[in-house]
């Protein structure tokens, strides 16, 4: 299997408890609005007030940050060797979107709350995520909104190098890509998690948008357009109408489509805002793609399961007994108990001739009294069983 590296990626195909040392939430409540402010024409009084306010901010993430710090000792000193809850830091995100009262969305507290929290846990021990690189997909994407920007990001050329950093200690997490919703189910995903020693502990769901880059803001200036086939594929109606006389050029990831457009004076490349950050691009035409539905899901895998949280998704794999009516049994197993089932999916076992594997997600946890009843039931019915993990269920990141 090959090494981490940076090789090329995918295009864009899954409240968790972050480190108390992050996730330690003691602000003191948002700052007090001055009774006496100024009226909306002063334009340099308003910016004192924000300089004033910026200078509290200030001060009160640096106190957010000594308590996580201290957080940190007091672990060390308990002999806790787990320094990061991922439960805990979606508590505080869950907490602040619900007391925003505006006019900030909710979209914008969640973001700018996770990187103080991904700052916050860096002066215990930056986090490492493995993901599928090179810098600049929609894994790296993924994995910042997931993490924040003080995480350690580790790029891998391909799937089971993103496996093997975490199972070799190379990494804390991984985030793989597990399936699109226009492209479906990643298979080396999911062939890799039916045997690995690590589990499911989150999932990112991202909507997917495709960017226009180049070095020029003139449509009339592009010649060439390079992308990985999927996006080439997801804009083409796009592309007819608005550069028909451009070439298109395929290439391994869209993030090796950027490194191009980056070298060309009259390419550009489909890729994603994060890619064009990296390589220096101008975003020429935003959300090119022809289809606005378009969401990858990510599985995020480490050795620790996750705790429950009350809202909650779990995974299975099993292959059922060759008897009469054992599928139709298992997956009454869960309707008896009143679980709902998310998803279903087939794939081919690997490990003998016509068996299949059978991938279910369900509501809840495996500690909750029900769904552990279910599962027990649905095991009675296979050959082959395995819980991948029970997890946080995610929220779409846009």
């Amino acid at each position: 299997m090959a090494p981490c590296g940076g090789r090329p990626g995918e295009w864009g195909a899954a409240g968790r408890r972050r480190g108390e040392g992050g996730g330690e939430s003691h602000l003191r409540g948002p700052v007090e609005p001055n009774p006496e402010q100024p009226p909306a024409d002063d334009l340099e009084a308003l910016r004192r007030r924000i300089d004033a306010v910026d200078d509290q901010l200030l001060a009160l993430l640096n106190e957010r940050a000594r308590l996580a710090q201290a957080v940190g000792s007091s672990k060390l000193a308990a002999g806790e060797q787990r320094f990061h809850v991922p439960e805990r830091e979606a508590a505080i995100l869950e907490r602040m979107s619900a007391a925003n009262p505006g006019p900030l969305p909710e979209a914008s507290v969640r973001v700018i709350f996770r990187e103080v929290m991904s700052a916050c846990l860096a002066l215990e021990r930056p986090l490492r995520v493995a993901y599928l690189g090179p810098a600049g997909t929609f894994s790296h994407l993924a994995a910042i909104r997931e993490f924040g920007r003080a995480t350690r990001f580790v790029p891998c050329e391909d799937i089971p190098a993103v496996f093997q950093a975490v199972e070799r200690d190379e990494a804390d997490y991984a985030v793989a890509p597990v399936e699109n919703s226009t492209a479906g189910m990643i298979s080396a995903t999911l062939d890799l998690v039916v045997d690995s020693p690590l589990v499911v502990h989150g999932e990112i769901l991202m909507d997917i948008h495709h960017q226009l880059l180049a070095r020029t803001r003139e449509l009339a200036e592009i010649r060439v357009v390079y992308s990985h086939p999927q996006p080439l594929a997801q804009c083409s109606g796009w592309l007819r109408k608005q550069l028909p006389g451009a070439r298109l050029e395929s290439v391994s990831s869209t993030s090796r489509a950027a490194q191009l457009a980056a070298q060309e004076e009259h390419a550009a490349a489909i890729a994603n805002e994060l890619a064009a950050e990296i390589y220096g691009l101008t975003v020429v035409r935003r959300n090119i793609e022809d289809e606005r539905v378009n969401q990858t899901r990510f599985f995020v895998l480490s050795h620790e399961p996750a705790d429950p949280t009350g809202h909650d998704r779990t995974s299975v794999v099993f292959a059922v007994k060759n008897e009469s009516g054992a599928l139709v049994a298992a997956l009454n197993a869960l309707a008896d108990e009143g679980i709902n089932m998310t998803k279903i999916e087939s794939r081919p076992s690997r490990r003998g001739t016509w068996e299949y594997h059978f991938f279910v997600d369900c509501e809840g946890h495996k500690e909750d009294p029900k769904v552990a009843h279910a599962l027990a039931e649905v095991e009675r019915h296979c050959h082959f069983f395995r819980i991948l993990g029970s997890y946080p269920r995610a929220r779409v990141v846009a």
